[in-house]
């Protein structure tokens, strides 16, 4: 059998495993094919999902950057964001979600953990340019606005704000957190 072939289908076992909660087998196959195809960062993305569900947090991060290291994605620097984040190393986490969103503005997972960090550190003023970024790529839009507004309010811009939230409530009349934050403007 050829090793691409090998490769997929160890691969898939193992999302399949993994999505069943065999996490051994999952193990098992991910590393199978790892050793098929050392090209690929996806065996490795497996592996430090299977070490995060088991709660191994210190080698999840060392999946991640593995799989960063053979195949440089948003989504393998996302994950080393993710276990900084859960290990409480707050400035290496926001560093990361911010990486991540250099090389992908819409990833939504780096986004709203950037955001969350960014509060957590007094850096709020940080994470706007990286909204705006967001706005551009069209996904979750609506979302995205309200949570710039969301953040301009808490920096004092309240004008800037209400023009995005009318922006939304004018696509949007019943999203109910675009609702909220006009009411608390008003207050």
């Amino acid at each position: 059998m050829d090793t691409q072939l090998d490769y997929e289908i160890n691969k898939e076992l193992g999302e399949c495993y993994l999505f069943m909660g065999d996490f051994d087998k999952a193990e098992e196959y991910y590393r199978k094919a790892a050793g098929n195809n050392s090209q690929s960062g996806a065996p490795y993305m497996g592996l430090a999902t299977v070490a995060v569900q088991r709660s191994e947090l210190d080698k999840a991060l060392v999946l991640y950057q593995k799989s960063a290291s053979v195949e440089p994605t948003d989504k393998a620097l996302c994950g080393i964001g993710l276990v900084y984040m859960e290990q409480g190393k707050h400035e290496d986490a926001f560093a990361q979600f911010c990486k991540t969103l250099d090389m992908s503005a819409g990833n939504m997972v780096a986004l709203n953990c950037l955001v969350r960090e960014a509060y957590q550190l007094g850096r709020v003023e940080n994470v706007l340019p990286y909204l705006e970024e967001a706005l551009k790529t069209g996904v979750e839009a609506e979302a995205v606005r309200v949570t710039l507004a969301g953040c301009l309010i808490y920096l004092g811009k309240g004008e800037q704000a209400r023009e995005h939230l009318e922006l939304v409530l004018g696509s949007n009349p019943s999203n109910s957190n675009a609702k909220e934050l006009i009411e608390t403007m008003a207050a």
